[in-house]
């Protein structure tokens, strides 16, 4: 009896000290905290599969929210951001730097630390991402990989020659390099002169941000560069990091200057309070009905619904068009901010997608873009009716061109002893086959078909933009940009994220600052699952299993080596580190 009384009085303290402690959580300071250890998403997830694999990964729209709404909240003191661990794309580190650097500009301290920046392999970005904060903490056992900028591709050609494989290849223009890592030996000359462009847009950004925290000049920024990497001893010394310490020693420093009553907070979770909080102090006011849909054009674009799943996903044209209607059928969708992050793909996919930017325009709905990683061939080309294109600095975009590639194999077959033979009726009925190398004839339909391709596209582009035929000549061609060099040459109107593109779409539909951004359609469970009703149900932009969308040649791309989404699509495999 004695234990049961004390296991109830022990029990009771507790309880009665956690409500004790209920006045100083919504009273102590805060002390708001970012783990990038598993990475940023960027577009929610549209299966349950896909949830509860990225269920520990932060979206960045969580993120700058709960920024943007700390930046005005006195008791928020200070943002402490562990830095490392999963890679995360140049586009949305801009953007998340962005947001760090909108939240310093009221007076919060902002610390960044990690354990190491690369652990002897390429650690720019996530140094790129360092030098926005206050002060940049090093694990004393760590290092700093500031290695520059480097854009490697494999090229298979030499071994295609030994196996007997022979690729042949049509493209609209000369930047169009997506084949060329089965046709060259190396980089052609236009596409070593488009490479080594961006690897010098790309470090000129990181070497800005060294400069501008450092306060010293370009050159002195860009021979740290060539010096690297570095011990951490090495780069306290230089001035690349401002101390060194473990977390328990970055925390307690924190603590010190926001008060050691502050209590820790992740972001997420902050911003979740917060919005609670205003939704309960705040009557509901109908002309807030009013919003800004945000509709996520990601992955390959192909034909037929989108499917997303636990590793890959695409964008299918159904998807994005149905979602596109239905915003602007709906009365309380004022504006629509498309989120494009896609290498391209398909051509007819891409163009089912920019009539209906098109036509939603028609219909008196603003359009604006806000591109994320890359939005290149296919993906700028469902961007290039917006109203208004925005893109950050790191944005890869362009490559306005087309490419089709088809594998020879007889030589190989004939090798290993493999003979192929066919009945057919019509004289082009084996056009497709990789037994045999096209006919002349068969070379002018595919010529035909890449020219009214590229004009089309190049077309479209300077009705769009409002240029002429030879300016989009000039910037075309296949031609791969950044977003800081597309800025000067018109394919976008300004750099910044997905706020600067928010703004845009309020400003064009005279919106308040404060009207809301809603991520469009929001499709019920039951609804990805039953049949829509017609194509102009919201539940049509559900999304589906993946599939190909290179028609014809479908099976050809996958056998080739080629991505299987279609012809107009980013070359390479691009990965910025």
């Amino acid at each position: 009896m004695p234990d049961a009384r004390l296991a109830d009085m022990t029990g009771l303290a507790s309880i009665t000290g956690r409500i004790g402690n209920l006045p100083r959580r919504w009273t102590a300071p805060l002390i708001l905290e970012l783990d990038l250890t598993e990475g940023l998403t960027d577009e929610p997830p549209a299966d349950p599969v896909s949830a509860l694999l990225t269920m520990r990964r932060t979206r960045l729209a969580e993120v700058l929210d709960g920024l943007r709404r700390a930046r005005t909240d006195d008791r928020v003191r200070a943002l402490v951001v562990k830095i490392g661990g999963r890679k995360i794309g140049l586009g949305l580190l801009q953007e998340l730097r962005d947001g760090v650097a909108e939240f310093a500009k009221n007076g919060k301290l902002t610390v960044a630390w990690t354990e190491t920046f690369g652990d002897f392999s390429a650690g720019n970005l996530p140094y790129y991402l360092a030098t926005a904060f206050d002060r940049i903490v090093l694990q004393p056992s760590g290092d700093l990989g500031l290695t520059g900028v480097a854009v490697e591709h494999v090229f298979l050609r030499s071994a295609m020659d030994r196996l007997g494989v022979d690729y042949q290849v049509g493209k609209r223009r000369e930047y169009k390099s997506a084949p060329d890592s089965f046709t060259e030996h190396g980089f052609t000359g236009p596409a070593r002169e488009a490479n080594e462009r961006l690897a010098a847009s790309i470090a000129g950004q990181l070497t800005a941000a060294i400069t501008q925290r450092l306060g010293i000049s370009a050159a002195a920024a860009r021979g740290l560069i060539d010096r690297g990497p570095f011990l951490a001893d090495e780069a306290l010394k230089l001035g690349l990091v401002d101390s060194l310490g473990y977390r328990d020693e970055v925390y307690a420093w924190v603590r010190k200057r926001a008060g050691q009553d502050a209590i820790l907070a992740y972001v997420g979770r902050y911003r979740r309070s917060h919005a609670l909080a205003r939704r309960v102090r705040t009557l509901p006011n109908p002309r807030e009905r009013r919003f800004v849909a945000l509709i996520h054009a990601s992955g390959p674009i192909r034909s037929g619904r989108s499917g997303h799943g636990p590793l890959s996903g695409a964008m299918g044209s159904d998807t994005v068009t149905a979602a596109l209607r239905a915003a602007a059928s709906d009365e309380r969708a004022k504006a629509i901010l498309l989120r494009v992050n896609s290498p391209g793909g398909s051509y007819v996919a891409s163009d089912a997608i920019w009539r209906e930017v098109v036509r939603v325009r028609g219909a008196g709905k603003p359009v604006v873009v806000s591109m994320g990683e890359v939005a290149a061939s296919g993906g700028y080309f469902i961007s290039m009716a917006a109203d208004v294109i925005v893109a950050q600095p790191g944005t890869l975009t362009g490559s306005i061109g087309v490419f089709v590639a088809k594998p020879v194999v007889s030589e190989l077959l004939g090798r290993v002893g493999i003979t192929t033979d066919s009945v057919s009726e019509g004289a082009h009925a084996t056009m497709f086959a990789p037994t045999r190398p096209f006919s002349e004839d068969e070379w002018d339909r595919v010529n035909t078909w890449l020219d009214r391709i590229y004009a089309d596209f190049t077309g479209k582009v300077a009705a769009g933009r409002r240029l002429t035929a030879a300016q989009v000549e000039e910037v075309a061609r296949g031609r791969v940009w950044t977003g800081a060099d597309a800025l000067d040459r018109g394919l976008v109107d300004e750099l910044g994220g997905l706020d600067v593109a928010a703004a845009h779409a309020r400003s064009r539909a005279g919106l308040p600052a404060s009207t809301p951004l809603r991520l469009y359609p929001r499709v019920s469970p039951l609804d990805r699952v039953r049949s829509p009703g017609s194509s102009e149900y919201v539940s049509a932009s559900s999304p589906r299993l993946l599939a190909q969308a290179w028609g014809p040649v479908s099976a050809i791309a996958a056998r080739a080596g080629l991505a299987p989404y279609g012809p107009l699509l980013l070359p390479g495999s691009w990965k910025i580190e």
